[in-house]
């Protein structure tokens, strides 16, 4: 014990004996020094604590989530490069787990078995966040003045070349031949609506959906117009009266003067339709990423962590619509989950 430390004890004892000898009630113990208050175990995640390369690639329906939130995290501090490429689902996920070259695959679609297996195939193992919900919306130009509505059997069939003219979908329209276009079949949102769409008028042996017949007869139509690019599309609806196309209810958002969405069903695409699931096409997007990388890669850790707590303030002003919390809730908890192992 110090002599400084001993002669304040003695000090103090002797101001205990006196006050209590003049009938004062003796001093309190001093109190103990308040606690540092606990470091907040995120701050490891926050954009201005991380640097270094982020490459995302994939659906061209998630880019516009996905460049928003890097945006937003780049105003946040954030000082490295992001990379955010509009190439498709199919193509993100062949550079996610074929080339290896993608820190997150964009998707507007679920992986595949086959897309599984080759992320294994180098060592990866996706891991799966659902960031929102997706209307699939069906357009045609702002100068069509006939139709209103098409049932998931019309839109069908003008899609398998069945109906090639707008009179054989109704009489009462104009005998024009109608102008398909379509994301190309790179594309997740190409792939849901062959599912969705054409796939039922094609039946196998075993009467279930031919999906690869219905691709061909898609895909073999001529005439029609293909992009993974959906501003192309949007130019290539607004451009004629007497075409149509369809992709994700963001980008008629952003056209809705050029544009309009046909009710599918009766039903037309918005936030109440999606959310009651009256709206027969809606959808699920994610993000995939892995374990290994987001601890190799804090800054891919500290993205997932940011996109996914700063959706709920962004995603219906970007068009989209929220996911159920429960999914939500899920996503957080893998993303907890990854990033502790």
């Amino acid at each position: 014990m110090s002599k400084t430390v001993r002669s304040l004890m003695f000090v103090f004892a002797a101001m205990s004996i006196l006050l209590a000898a003049c009938g004062a009630p003796a001093p309190t113990e001093a109190p103990e020094p308040a606690a540092a208050p606990a470091e907040d175990p995120m701050a490891m995640y926050a954009p201005d604590a991380v640097t270094g390369d982020i490459i995302t690639a994939g659906s061209s329906t998630v880019f516009p989530v996905t460049e928003r939130m890097a945006e937003l995290f780049q105003q946040e501090g954030y000082t490295g490069n992001i990379t955010v490429d509009s190439i498709g689902t199919g193509a993100g996920f062949e550079r996610f787990c074929v080339a290896g070259e993608s820190d997150i695959s964009n998707a507007s679609r679920a992986i595949k078995d086959s897309e599984k297996e080759a992320c294994a195939a180098i060592g990866r193992e996706p891991i799966e966040f659902r960031v929102a919900t997706d209307a699939l919306a069906i357009v045609v130009s702002a100068e069509n003045d006939f139709v209103t509505g098409l049932t998931k059997e019309q839109l069908g069939k003008i899609y398998s070349g069945e109906f090639t003219t707008w009179n054989q979908v109704d009489a009462a329209y104009p005998a024009e031949a109608i102008l398909i276009y379509s994301p190309g079949a790179d594309s997740g949102t190409f792939d849901y609506f062959i599912e969705a769409i054409v796939g039922p008028l094609f039946k196998n042996a075993e009467g279930k959906a031919d999906l690869d017949a219905a691709e061909a007869a898609l895909l073999g139509l001529e005439g029609a117009q293909f992009s993974e690019d959906d501003n192309v599309l949007v130019q290539g609806v607004e451009g004629s009266p007497y075409a149509i196309g369809y992709f994700g209810y963001a980008y008629f958002a952003e056209n809705t003067g050029a544009l309009k969405a046909v009710a599918i069903e009766g039903v037309e695409p918005s936030e109440e339709t999606v959310n009651d699931v009256s709206y027969p096409l809606a959808r699920p997007l994610f993000i995939y990423s892995t374990a290994e990388i987001m601890q190799e890669k804090p800054q891919v850790a500290a993205f997932i962590y940011f996109y996914l707590t700063n959706l709920e303030d962004n995603i219906v002003d970007i068009g989209y619509f929220p996911a159920p919390a429960a999914d939500m809730d899920g996503a957080m908890e893998t993303w907890m989950s990854a990033t502790s192992k």
